[in-house]
């Protein structure tokens, strides 16, 4: 969801590792000499497999984007990502840790202080693209992200820390009872079908969400403070007609009764609004 950014960063990057030089370190001739023998052996045993070097070498943050932009290039509304393609960045999310993205439970963005006023959600800004962004959503105990949808396109979501409840919808596109005939309702809302309605945490594998299924439209409840990153294409684009829209539950009663299944869906004005912070860049564009 669109998001204003702004601020200073909340997540400072590691300190530079600094090498002793002072006279007290050296211990000898002898000793400089055999290190530097070793070392000659450790270049030549490495430089033996440079392709495994190079891999090792790569920063968890810079695989994310390096993939990322592989399967969003060239992306466009209503763009979905081959198989092979999900399954890759799905992969790379899975295993994604807090430290990865330099982010933890102990950081202010997922304190909440004031009990009068509803929990904060900030969100940390990485990268933005015409193809694709990514960031992360720090919420509070008890922050909720309303019901939103995500015109066009392609979600991958990966809870880091934390534990929270997903609920999300799908346009129907056939109706539950076959006496009805509408998929829209005098009201303007429109009929959708529940995709998931279940807690997830850490453990929990990437949530993949598309133009037309998979949960297009959900809502987020903190149940612990929670991170979660998400990695979208294309950005929504209010210039295009693909802003973020919000929208109001309420049940569906159909000529049999009720259907747990299937809820009508109202976009309604939002008054949420996320504190946006631009992150420092740890991987190379």
């Amino acid at each position: 969801m669109p998001v204003q950014v702004g601020g200073s960063k909340v997540a400072d990057p590691r300190p530079a590792r600094v090498l002793d030089l002072s006279p007290a370190a050296v211990v000898g001739d002898k000793a400089r000499a055999s290190a530097k023998k070793n070392h000659r052996r450790r270049h030549k045993k490495a430089s033996s497999s440079p392709a495994d070097a190079a891999a090792s070498s790569i920063s968890p943050m810079q695989r994310l984007f390096d993939t990322s932009r592989e399967v969003f290039a060239n992306s466009y509304p209503g763009f979905v990502p081959p198989p092979d393609a999900v399954a890759r960045l799905s992969g790379i999310l899975n295993e994604l840790k807090p430290r990865d993205v330099r982010v933890a439970p102990s950081m202010s963005v997922f304190k909440h202080a004031d009990p009068k006023s509803p929990p904060p959600v900030t969100y940390l800004h990485f990268y933005d693209s015409s193809e694709f962004s990514f960031g992360i959503f720090c919420l509070p105990k008890s922050a909720v992200i309303p019901l939103h949808n995500h015109p066009g396109m392609t979600v991958f979501s990966k809870i880091l820390f934390g534990s929270m409840h997903l609920k999300s919808y799908d346009w129907a596109k056939s109706l539950p009872d076959s006496n009805d005939n509408a998929l829209q309702n005098s009201d303007g809302a429109r009929l959708a079908r529940v995709n998931t309605d279940a807690v997830f945490d850490a453990s929990s594998e990437t949530v993949v969400l598309y133009p037309e299924n998979g949960g297009n439209l959900h809502c987020f409840t903190a149940l612990t403070p929670c991170a979660v990153l998400d990695v979208m294409g294309p950005p929504y684009n209010r210039d295009e007609g693909r802003d973020c829209a919000y929208y109001g539950e309420s049940p569906y009663s159909g000529s049999c009764g009720g259907d747990e299944q299937f809820s009508w869906l109202k976009e309604v004005h939002s008054t949420f609004e996320m504190q946006g912070i631009k992150m420092e860049q740890h991987f190379i564009i």
